[in-house]
């Protein structure tokens, strides 16, 4: 894999704008994806996450939801690293399962597969719309891709990463405007704790399913705002 810098992705602030948490980009303040994608979930969502925190107790909940966070920073920390040529073991510190966790994306999602990369963490943003932070985007055996890796506490199934493809077609989306690519290809790169590896990949129309069911959400979030 080598770096091609073709295009100047922006840089942006995060802060809290009247309460909200907003992307300063480019003179524009807005919502992130994942703000959007929160503030628009399906009510059975809710009830199922409701459900689980009763079950397992709140404090437990906390706990879990907690350590899935560090884990998934630490996991990111370290394919960033890679990516970007600067990894050292020696500075990642004590966190052995992450270390494990991101070698298997590595050496099985990215080496030999990610042949151009054109950015990491890379802010995009679609104009008066929304923004975010793309994990990776360049192109992933030979088509142009956006990568999102994910940690998981256990194997996941495709109908679980509906919101995480509507991620990809959100920045996918944002891309393709301002920088007048074709992005129509999302990968989602997973690790579980316990070091099982997966990959899913969208393309075509059902990628293309994806970017529209996001933008029905954006339409729907600047409506419930308008409405409150």
């Amino acid at each position: 894999m080598k770096w091609n810098r073709k295009f100047n992705y922006p840089t942006s602030t995060r802060a809290l704008y009247n309460g909200k948490r907003l992307y300063d980009v480019n003179n524009e303040k807005l919502p992130s994806v994942t703000t959007i994608l929160a503030a628009t979930k399906p009510q059975e969502e809710i009830d199922s996450l409701n459900r689980w925190r009763a079950k397992v107790g709140h404090k437990q909940a906390d706990i879990i939801s907690r350590e899935a966070t560090e884990r998934g920073s630490s996991m990111h920390d370290y394919i960033e690293k890679f990516l970007l040529g600067k990894l050292n073991r020696d500075l990642i510190g004590d966190n052995k399962r992450e270390r494990m966790m991101a070698d298997q994306i590595i050496e099985n999602g990215l080496r030999n597969r990610l042949q151009e990369i054109w950015g990491c963490e890379s802010t995009l943003y679609y104009p008066g719309k929304y923004a975010g932070a793309a994990d990776c985007i360049g192109v992933y055996e030979n088509y142009e891709t956006l990568i999102d890796f994910k940690q998981s506490n256990k194997p996941r199934k495709h109908e679980w990463n509906f919101t995480y493809y509507m991620q990809l077609g959100a920045y996918s989306l944002a891309h393709n405007t301002v920088y007048g690519t074709n992005i129509n290809q999302g990968v989602i790169l997973v690790c579980t704790k316990d070091n099982t590896f997966q990959r899913f990949v969208i393309d075509g129309d059902r990628f293309k399913d994806y970017q529209k069911q996001f933008m029905q959400k954006v339409e729907q979030f600047y409506s419930q705002r308008l409405a409150n």
